[in-house]
């Protein structure tokens, strides 16, 4: 069993434990629980903006830059296909008239 599969099913058994079901209703906790949560959020977006920033620095391309890139692509291909299809069907037009 791999340690993620291991840490869900510890996780399930914990979470029917009637302490641990008293222990999350308890206020506190619950904003202790959201508090390490938005700490997480903010340390994450710190380390993407760092790294976003070295990337440039060093002229690298950023993940958000391909991910643009992509959704670009996507969109001009679409454009190409519906060109296409316009053309064949001029063409179509042009040859039964």
């Amino acid at each position: 069993m791999d340690v993620k599969k291991l840490i869900k099913k510890r996780g399930m058994a914990l979470l029917k434990d009637p302490r641990v079901t008293k222990l999350m209703q308890d206020e506190r906790v619950m904003k202790g629980m959201m508090q390490a949560l938005q700490a997480r959020s903010k340390a994450q977006q710190s380390v993407e903006e760092r790294v976003q920033s070295v990337a440039k620095r060093f002229g690298l391309v950023t993940k958000s830059e391909v991910r643009e890139l992509k959704r670009s692509m996507r969109k001009l291909e679409t454009q190409l296909k519906k060109a296409k299809r316009e053309a064949d069907k001029a063409k179509q037009a042009s040859g039964d008239a």
